[in-house]
């Protein structure tokens, strides 16, 4: 049987001798070989009280020459001093956790900074940062799923992943999913077949219809089957902590909140270091062999950004908030996980983060295609609310119609089954602008909207 290989995940505290392949070791954060696995530099009563304080503890990678900002390791390849280093390397003797690195899609210092950042974030053991969200699902669904693998997941997911889980993984794979309502959690027990459903995947907070997840109690039914849990957590960083309330792994979609910026691409998966070793194995990783690899300077520039997370989701989830009550006593039909009648709204209250809200996304229901179409137009070219745009995350206010854009994989039973209307407008909240000032531009696009309408009845 073939030596298994892999490149361990661990915190690099040690300088490299210049003279020679050796190394000095900070006891007080690295144990012996083979256990040199990521730990959290935070108690758990930290942890526990707060993402942030999670981050806050990480030690401060500063520069080569001091600078307060990490240097970027932008080498596509790296050097040994001595040829037998480069053997030991290979076999796994010698990696990342000892501060020796071969090549960056195995492994890049500024690339495994970030993800020491997104771990402490997501509270797991490690994390890998890839080239794009749909990257990290699909490796952790190609590591977790062989052939003939059975997965139940949710109904209502982001159009891309529902596609890789109806047509992608069957075809290429023979990995089959059955989708349920995963609220209906005697329908998600009945579905999971015990020794063959390997893996549970569901959003946090759906997209787009915001239906929030009972991620304690889905995590207890996959585990008593065997199953493991796989969380999207792209829509509530800092909100929720899927790995806190009992799922396995989580996975994001970095380009959104986390990034901030709308500016790159970019994801992540987050789980036990026994994974993520699994999934960077030589000869049956899926991140180490299918090299879904992010870029050193766009890890870079995502690191700089993740400490003001916490400030810009409570901005985010303040103003979702505000407008979606206004919304509500205008009469529009606005979902929102805040909303006392939001069916889940006591559920995401219990399990929420305390002091970051109930997530920056809202979505108002105008029933049609036409009428939701107006409604952004009005927006975005009568009073400039917001932008029409897919994505999330962005610091101004983004707006599409779900079901012809970022669902429109679905066809119309599988829009229906996950419950997206025609007219169903999500919109991500940015925090740009005062208050007031937004909400009057809201209130002028509603104006504009009524007296369309007035004009049209009359024609």
């Amino acid at each position: 049987m073939a030596e298994t290989r892999s490149c361990e995940f661990g915190i690099s505290g040690m300088k490299r001798a210049a003279a020679a392949d050796s190394f000095e070791v900070d006891d007080e954060i690295f144990v012996a070989k083979k256990s040199m696995l990521p730990t959290l530099a935070v108690a758990p009563a930290a942890w526990e009280n707060d993402p942030a304080a999670s981050l806050a503890g990480l030690r401060h990678e500063f520069g080569e020459h001091g600078g307060i900002n990490m240097s970027i390791e932008a080498s596509a390849t790296f050097t040994v001093m001595e040829p037998e280093t480069m053997r030991r390397m290979f076999t796994g003797e010698l990696g990342p956790d000892r501060d020796f690195f071969i090549y960056s899609r195995h492994f890049n210092p500024t690339v495994l900074n970030l993800g020491r950042q997104v771990a402490a974030l997501e509270g797991t053991e490690a994390a890998y940062c890839t080239a794009s969200g749909m990257a990290a699902i699909s490796s952790v669904m190609l590591q977790l799923c062989s052939s003939g693998g059975h997965v139940v997941a949710s109904a209502t997911l982001y159009g891309g992943t529902h596609a890789l889980l109806t047509h992608f993984l069957p075809r290429t794979c023979n990995i089959t999913t059955t989708f349920v309502d995963i609220t209906d959690h005697e329908a998600v027990k009945n579905a999971i077949v015990e020794r063959r459903t390997k893996v549970l995947f569901f959003e946090s907070i759906s997209n787009p219809t915001l239906t929030v997840a009972d991620i304690p109690e889905l995590s207890k039914l996959a585990h008593d089957k065997g199953t493991m849990v796989v969380v999207d957590n792209t829509f509530s960083p800092m909100v929720l902590s899927p790995a806190r309330l009992g799922a396995d792994v989580v996975v994001h979609s970095i380009s959104k909140f986390i990034s901030g910026g709308a500016d790159v691409i970019a994801g992540a998966v987050c789980g036990p270091a026994s994974l993520l070793n699994s999934m960077m194995d030589l000869h049956q990783g899926a991140l180490m062999l299918l090299g879904p690899t992010m870029n050193a300077k766009v890890a870079f520039e995502l690191s700089e950004r993740i400490p003001h997370l916490g400030l810009r989701m409570k901005e985010h989830c303040r103003k979702a908030l505000e407008y979606a009550t206004r919304m509500k006593k205008l009469g529009i039909r606005v979902v929102y996980p805040g909303l006392e009648d939001h069916p889940q709204h006591h559920l995401l209250k219990s399990m929420a983060n305390k002091g970051y809200g109930f997530g920056g996304l809202l979505c108002v229901d105008m029933q049609s295609e036409e009428k939701a179409n107006r409604l952004m137009h009005h927006l975005q070219n009568s009073s400039q609310f917001g932008l029409i745009a897919v994505s999330l995350g962005y610091y101004e206010t983004l707006m599409s119609c779900s079901g012809s854009s970022t669902s429109s994989e679905l066809n119309s039973e599988e829009k229906a089954l996950a419950g997206i209307s025609p007219g169903l407008v999500r919109m991500s909240i940015g925090y740009t602008g005062t208050l007031e000032q937004k909400w009057s531009q809201f209130e002028r696009a509603i104006s504009r909207m009524e007296v369309d309408s007035t004009l049209f009845n009359k024609n």
